[in-house]
């Protein structure tokens, strides 16, 4: 019984560590994408206007 226990244990502390890895490196995706955006100064959305004209 404590052996299941250990191995229930095991792949749960190895689920989490998996999870939190995947996190991380979601986490470091998102910061190397904007900081490629760096090198455009000016970088401004486009807008649209799709108001009719009175």
């Amino acid at each position: 019984m404590k052996i299941i226990a250990l191995l229930i244990f095991l792949f749960l502390g190895f689920g989490a560590v998996c999870k939190k890895t995947l996190t991380e490196n979601k986490e470091i995706a998102f910061q190397h994408e904007l900081n490629q955006y760096k090198s455009y100064p000016n970088l401004l959305p486009v807008v649209e206007v799709v108001a009719p004209k009175s």
